[in-house]
């Protein structure tokens, strides 16, 4: 009987161990996710206007609805010249001089939160435009699984759940 006990008291823990981990403020999107963020070249009003077009622009062309991190991946691949050549219209037709830099693979990111969801700083896969210096505030969302960004309004709130966590609490 008390080993049969024992076990039960090792599987609680392992349970919430792995609660604790999975939840909300302790999930490291860094293995399961492809980021998108664009960072303007400064914060005037034309680098801000510039970039915001660009994250229009390219929103419709990378969210395609892919079901896996793996058609995700391979949909920016194959679009990256598609991506160039959308970023050369928007910059000529606006008159717009500077230089972009566009970065697949392993991209630095800073701790984020959003929601009261905090996102852990870290190299994520990810595909980052950079306009000119660089330096102005950047756009950032998650092709996949595909969740971006909405400033929070009084009508609506963005909530993060992990399934796995809402059917064990609903246990415990």
């Amino acid at each position: 009987k008390v080993g049969f006990f024992m076990k039960k008291i090792i599987i609680l823990i392992l349970l919430i161990l792995g609660i604790y981990y999975l939840s909300e403020d302790n999930y490291d999107l860094s293995k399961d996710a492809i980021r998108f963020r664009v960072i303007a070249n400064s914060n005037s009003t034309i680098d801000i206007l510039i970039k915001e077009k660009v994250v229009n622009k390219l929103s419709t062309l990378l969210f395609d609805k892919e079901e896996t991190k793996e058609q995700t991946r391979e949909h920016i691949i194959n679009n990256i010249s598609n991506i160039q050549k959308e970023i050369d219209k928007i910059f000529k037709s606006n008159n717009y001089d500077k230089t972009y830099n566009i970065s697949y693979g392993l991209n630095k990111f800073p701790e984020k939160e959003y929601n009261g969801v905090k996102y852990k700083a870290g190299n994520y896969e990810s595909l980052v435009i950079e306009i000119g210096e660089g330096k102005g505030n950047n756009y950032w969302c998650i092709l996949y699984p595909p969740l971006c960004m909405k400033e929070e309004t009084n009508e609506e709130k963005i909530e993060f759940k992990f399934k796995i966590i809402e059917v064990l609490k609903d246990i415990f």
